[in-house]
C-alpha cells in the first residue's frame, strides 16, 4: 500500500544516480524544493553540466557506488542500466533510505517511494500517486483536473490559524467587466485565499456569494455622483485589514490600473510597509466592444486605439484621432458627460457622421448597445435611457454591420 508523505528536502541532501534527461527533470524538481543534490554519473547531459558549472549541483564523475549514498535522506536512480538501478535500489535498502526508481513506470513499484504528480495552488502543494502498479499518466490526469477545481475558487485556501499582526497582505484583484467568467484564474485562487474581500460595485460581483459565509465582505462601491467611501478611507481599510494579519483581497471591476485607482493602493500599502500585489483584468475598455461585436482595429479600417476617461474632457491626441479617422477612441466613465464631449467634439471639427456605439452593462445579462452618428447620439441616448456603467466607443469602427459577411454571389450553371 503507497501512503503520501511530505517530505522536508531543504538543506538536505539527495543523491540522484545517473546523467541524463530524466535524471535532469529529477534534480530539478529537488534543487526547486532546496535539496543539497549529488549527481553520480560518468557523464552528465547538457541540463545537469549547466547547473554543475553555476555550483547549484555537485556531480561525481564515476560510476555509482554503495558509498555515494552515505548521508543521503533520498535516493533517485536513473541511470537507465537495469543492473545498476536494482544495485542502488538494494543499497538504498540497506541503509534505510527511501528511493525512488525513474527508470520507468513499471520499474516504479520496485523503489521504496515514489515521486507524485504535483501542482500548487497558492502555498499548498497537490500530489497523486497510485497505489499498486505505478500508474503516471492516471496520477497526472487526476492531478490536473483537481488544480483545474482549486483555481477555479472550488475550494476555501484560507490558512486556519489565528492571525498574526502585520503578517497580512493584500491582493488587488481585476475582476473584469462583470461576468464572472472573465476572471481570470489567480484571481479566483487569491479570492479562494481572502480573509476579507474589499469590493467595487461594479465587477463580477456574484462571485462574492460564491465565497464562504466567514469570508469578511466590505463594500465600498461607488456610483455616479455618490461615492459613501472616499478613496483615502479605502486605503485605510486595507491598510488596517492587513496589519491585523489577514489576506485582503480588493476586487475591482475591470483592471486594477485601467482608471481603477489601483497605483494609490499599492503606494498607500508600500507607504504602510503592508506586501501588497497585483493582478490584472480584463479591462471593459476593450471587453466591452468585443461583447458589442465591435473591433477596436480593423485592417483597412483602422489601426491605434486611445483610451480616455470622460470625466476629463477630450485631449488633443483624440480629437486629432477622431477628426483624420486615425484611431478608435474609447471613452470611460463617460455616459454623464456625453452631452459636452458630443459638443465639444463637433465644435474642434469631427465629423458629425462619425460612428459611435454605446455599450452598457458590458458581458452581462443586461448588455445593450445604442448606436447613432456624432452628431445624433445624444438624443439617441437620451430617448433610449443610456445609464452607467457604460463604455462609449467612437470611431469607423463601430459603424453597424462592419462585420457582417459579405453575400456570397450566386453561381450559374450553364446548361
Amino acid at each position: 500500500m503507497t501512503a503520501l508523505l511530505g517530505v522536508e528536502l531543504a538543506g538536505r541532501r539527495v543523491v540522484v544516480a545517473g546523467g541524463g534527461p530524466v535524471a535532469a527533470r529529477r534534480v530539478e524538481a529537488m534543487l526547486a524544493e532546496g535539496a543539497d543534490v549529488l549527481v553520480v554519473a560518468p557523464a552528465v547531459c547538457e541540463q545537469i553540466a549547466d547547473l554543475v558549472a553555476v555550483g547549484a549541483v555537485h556531480w561525481r564523475e564515476a560510476e555509482v557506488q554503495a558509498g555515494d549514498l552515505d548521508g543521503a535522506w533520498l535516493v533517485h536512480t536513473a541511470t537507465g542500466d537495469r543492473a545498476t538501478d536494482e544495485s542502488v535500489l538494494a543499497w538504498a535498502h540497506e541503509r534505510r533510505v527511501f528511493c525512488v526508481d525513474a527508470g520507468g513506470p513499471r520499474r516504479a513499484a520496485r523503489g521504496s517511494a515514489r515521486t507524485p504528480a504535483q501542482t500548487r495552488a497558492g502555498d499548498v502543494v497537490l500530489g497523486v500517486v497510485s497505489t499498486g502498479a505505478a500508474d503516471p499518466n492516471r496520477s497526472r490526469q487526476v492531478r490536473d483536473a483537481v488544480a483545474d477545481w482549486l483555481r477555479g475558487g472550488g475550494a476555501d485556501l484560507r490558512r486556519r490559524r489565528p492571525p498574526v499582526p502585520g503578517s497580512g497582505r493584500v491582493v488587488l484583484v481585476g475582476g473584469g467587466p462583470g461576468d464572472v467568467d472573465l476572471l481570470t484564474v489567480a484571481g479566483r485562487r487569491a479570492l479562494a485565499e481572502a480573509d476579507v474581500v474589499v469590493a467595487d460595485r461594479l465587477g463580477p460581483t456574484p462571485v462574492l456569494d460564491q465565497l464562504p459565509a466567514d469570508v469578511e465582505v466590505v463594500d465600498v462601491g461607488k456610483s455616479p455622483g455618490h461615492h459613501p467611501v472616499p478613496q483615502h478611507e479605502i486605503n485605510r481599510i486595507l491598510v488596517e485589514q492587513a496589519q491585523r494579519g489577514r489576506v485582503v483581497v480588493r476586487l475591482k471591476g475591470g483592471d486594477p490600473f485601467v482608471y481603477g485607482r489601483g497605483g494609490e493602493e499599492v503606494l498607500a500599502c508600500r507607504e504602510a510597509g503592508v506586501p501588497v500585489s497585483v493582478l490584472p483584468g480584463v479591462s471593459s475598455a476593450f471587453a466591452a466592444p468585443l461583447a458589442a461585436g465591435i473591433p477596436l482595429t480593423h485592417r483597412g479600417v483602422v489601426g491605434a486605439v486611445h483610451v480616455m476617461n470622460g470625466t476629463d474632457g477630450w485631449s488633443s491626441a483624440a480629437l486629432t484621432g477622431l477628426r483624420d479617422a486615425s484611431c478608435t477612441v474609447v471613452v470611460l466613465m463617460g455616459v454623464g458627460a456625453l452631452p459636452g464631449l458630443a459638443a465639444d467634439a463637433l465644435a474642434a471639427g469631427v465629423p458629425g457622421s462619425t460612428p459611435v456605439a454605446l455599450v452598457e452593462q458590458a458581458t452581462c445579462d443586461a448588455q445593450r448597445v445604442t448606436r447613432a452618428p456624432l452628431d445624433d447620439v445624444v438624443r439617441a441616448a437620451a430617448e433610449r435611457g443610456v445609464r452607467a456603467p457604460a463604455v462609449i466607443v467612437l470611431g469607423a469602427v463601430a459603424a453597424p454591420g462592419l462585420l457582417d459577411a459579405e453575400p456570397v454571389p450566386a453561381v450559374t450553371m450553364a446548361g
